[in-house]
């Protein structure tokens, strides 16, 4: 395992470079990236299946010119690009791009060869920092196929110095958990499963990087937007989708003890997202600069008062198991 992999504090996810959901202009992407770097931020995530190859693009754009040690990118494997020779006019997985590029499942050594190759042309680099595997336990097949084929794959990338670190990239903490536990990865970012909201990373993974030396990207913190303001609105989501008055009412009450102790649900739930010593970067997604501004000066914030944890574990809004296996509050 390759020393000090691990990506710094803060980064960038770029998945909203390739219009996630809406488009973005190419001004408005360049000035998330330069707003990021203006702040400090010095990692970036992307991946081929953002916009079909459009977030590597504007992502490489935006870093070209910056010294090439000064930064770390991640990208991902397993969502092979080929030419549509169907196309419909748009795409159909989330991002508002055209549909000229299809993805392709391929976790084999060929196809991660291949997709390697694509991306350092997007990205315009000579090398990527972190190649991850990306949602490899979407498909029992594709499951099967990084275990016997894509793991050794990126090792033997990693080997010859084609990349610099290499991981897996899931929603999933128990997939997660299996992977880190067969090969031999660097890396693991885990999306969703550890945020106020969701604290399943705990059960077996996190612990478990920590004890191999694995950094862990904590993707999420937000819950897909629900913990990303001071209150919650109905048009919130959470796991992607419109967040449930059921949630909205546990998180609104949540942000009314975060308020009672002088701070904001959002600081708290970045405080929380980054308190598991397995965590390496907290990667924040933004789809304008302001927003990129606000995330960086969020992170750097003091911390919320060491009180509100046992508030939250009182009030039934926190597991009282999960404050003191982090040691919320406490000194040190």
């Amino acid at each position: 395992m390759s020393p000090e992999v691990g990506p710094p504090r803060v980064g960038l996810g770029c998945a909203q470079l390739g219009n996630l959901y809406t488009a973005m202009s190419d001004e408005t992407a360049l000035a998330c990236v330069e707003t990021a770097w203006d702040a400090g931020v010095r990692y970036f995530d992307t991946a081929p299946h953002y916009g079909l190859g459009l977030s590597e693009r504007r992502l490489g754009a935006a870093l070209r010119g910056r010294p090439r040690d000064a930064f770390t990118v991640s990208t991902k494997v397993g969502r092979l690009l080929e030419r549509n020779l169907h196309p419909t006019g748009r795409d159909t997985e989330g991002f508002e791009v055209p549909d000229d590029l299809v993805r392709r499942w391929d976790f084999s050594a060929a196809g991660i060869t291949a997709s390697v190759a694509g991306s350092q042309e997007r990205l315009g680099l000579d090398r990527i920092d972190i190649l991850l595997a990306h949602d490899p336990d979407l498909r029992p097949a594709t499951h099967a196929q990084f275990l016997a084929e894509g793991a050794p794959a990126l090792e033997a990338l990693r080997a010859v110095g084609r990349v610099g670190a290499v991981g897996v990239g899931t929603n999933s903490a128990e997939a997660a958990y299996e992977y880190v536990t067969s090969a031999d990865l660097d890396v693991v970012m885990i999306a969703g499963r550890f945020n106020l909201l969701d604290h399943s990373a705990l059960d077996g993974l996190l612990d478990e990087c920590a004890r191999r030396g694995i950094s862990v990207v904590n993707v999420g913190a937000f819950a897909s937007g629900v913990l990303a303001n001071p209150t919650p609105s109905a048009a919130s989501h959470f796991r992607y989708e419109l967040a449930s008055p059921e949630v909205l009412a546990r998180v609104s009450a949540i942000a009314g003890v975060c308020a009672a102790f002088g701070t904001t649900l959002p600081r708290v739930a970045l405080a929380f997202a980054a308190s598991h010593p397995a965590v390496a970067s907290v990667t924040l997604g933004a789809s304008r600069p302001e927003h990129v501004r606000r995330n960086v000066q969020l992170a750097a914030s003091p911390q919320p008062p060491a009180g509100v944890w046992g508030a939250l574990a009182e009030a039934g809004l926190l597991d009282a198991e999960v404050v003191e296996r982090l040691r919320l509050g406490s000194p040190g």
